[in-house]
């Protein structure tokens, strides 16, 4: 993606260069459906914010690893005297003073677990962490499939809406057009003259409004890809390309792959997991640990003449858990409280899944049966405004009858753009509910 902008963005220049500025200013970039989400998928904030949170948890499984290996600490510290401890012998006599006034210390530290069972187990959690960060990052890819689907349809839809306005406002001033001719001649009356100007009037706000709908529905798209708003794009095709896959069938209607059930498998076994590191808790622990330090003890500041003593140690600490009040048993039946919390919040919400699945899928069948009656009602509309203009220009109909057919054919167009829309938007819903990732997939 990076060479192809950069492709991209050395042809623009060179074109801009030697293209005339009006043939610039014209030229507008024509995406398709795929192009759209492959741009989104690589430029969207949402996208790159779930890529980074799979490069945190991944330095968190690294930092949780490094309690296996050894850890190694200098250290170093002063301390003045400012009153000696005196000591007396057989308590007469003067006291005899005890220390000096400078005392350094210095070393190194080592500590490393031999035997540690509930480290041991979280780690595993840690890497669990990194596993539901990626399912979490493929979510929101498939949420913006579908975000940017619907956002291209809706353009779409957008467009063809403005279409059919754009048509009634030019059949309108067509008809305007006619009728002008016929009362300059006197065979319509000025009522008709102005009924047919108050018609292209009434059309027009309708079509600026289509118009407006159709920017909007644009920069909701490019907010989604993640470019810059002024960017001048165009959809390619129209809904109608769309008619050959309403089918109303779906095939298959498993959940199995849905992503938010997969991040509350993967929940429920960070939560086993926890269970037993919380059992792990009453098992003994080994641990290594060697110091080795220097110290040094004078009256003066020459550090040339300090005589530094040097002390090591190394030990193997063990750890036995015998009793602790009774927290231990309350933090395993917690642990196990949350599993059983999960397991119902899981049942439930696949339930919810199963219901959204069913009424997307009848959502779809219902669009179909719509489709067709549209695609009739269209038909007959379209036959019945060609009619009602023929009859007015041989005298026979009234204004009143092409408006009311024309009202009834634009009503018609819309319901056969809607019925598309939504079943396409019915068909990303079913694709996120199944956890679909890639488009080539349907």
């Amino acid at each position: 993606m990076k060479q192809l902008r950069v492709i991209l963005s050395a042809f623009v220049a060179v074109f801009a260069a030697v293209a005339p500025i009006g043939l610039l200013a014209q030229e507008s970039t024509v995406l398709t459906l795929d192009e759209a989400i492959e741009i989104a998928l690589s430029e969207s904030p949402v996208i790159r914010i779930a890529d980074k949170e799979i490069e945190k948890t991944g330095y968190a499984k690294k930092g949780a690893y490094a309690a296996l290996y050894p850890q190694i600490d200098a250290s170093a510290s002063y301390q003045r005297t400012i009153k000696k401890q005196v000591m007396y012998m057989g308590g007469f006599g003067d006291g005899i003073e005890i220390g000096t006034d400078n005392n350094w210390n210095g070393g190194f530290s080592a500590s490393m677990p031999l035997v540690n069972v509930g480290l041991w187990k979280s780690l595993k959690i840690s890497a669990m962490d990194v596993e539901l960060a990626v399912e979490k990052a493929r979510s929101s890819r498939i949420d913006m499939i579908e975000q940017v689907s619907n956002a291209f349809y809706a353009v779409l839809l957008a467009a063809d809406n403005h279409r059919v306005y754009k048509e009634i406002y030019d059949n309108a001033q067509s008809n305007y057009g006619n009728v002008k001719q016929k009362f300059d001649v006197g065979r319509v009356s000025e009522y008709d003259l102005i009924s047919a100007g108050v018609a292209v009037k009434n059309a027009e706000p309708a079509m600026y409004d289509a118009e407006n709908n159709k920017r909007i529905a644009l920069w909701q798209l490019k907010a989604l890809m993640g470019v810059d708003l002024d960017m001048d794009i165009e959809c390619a095709g129209d809904l109608g390309d769309y008619r050959d896959i309403m089918t109303g069938a779906v095939q298959d209607m498993s959940i199995d792959g849905n992503s938010t059930l997969a991040q509350l498998e993967i929940q429920r076994r960070q939560l086993d997991k926890s269970l037993e590191v919380t059992k792990a808790a009453d098992y003994p622990t080994l641990g290594l640990m060697a110091n080795y330090q220097w110290s040094s003890m004078d009256n003066t500041f020459k550090f040339r003449k300090y005589r530094w003593i040097p002390y090591s140690v190394a030990a193997i600490s063990l750890n036995i858990p015998i009793f602790a009040g009774g927290k231990r048993r309350s933090d395993i039946r917690q642990a196990e409280n949350g599993i059983e919390s999960l397991a119902l919040q899981r049942e439930n919400i696949e339930r919810g899944l199963h219901v959204e699945m069913l009424q997307q899928s009848s959502r779809m069948q219902t669009c179909v049966r719509q489709l067709e009656a549209a695609l009739s009602s269209v038909d007959e509309a379209q036959r019945g405004y060609d009619i009602a203009v023929r009859r007015y220009e041989v005298g026979g109909g009234t204004l009143l009858e092409i408006d009311n057919s024309q009202l009834a054919l634009a009503r018609a167009r819309l319901n056969l753009n809607m019925s598309i829309y939504d079943y396409l938007v019915a068909q990303n819903a079913i694709d996120r509910l199944r956890g679909k990732y890639d488009r080539q997939d349907k």
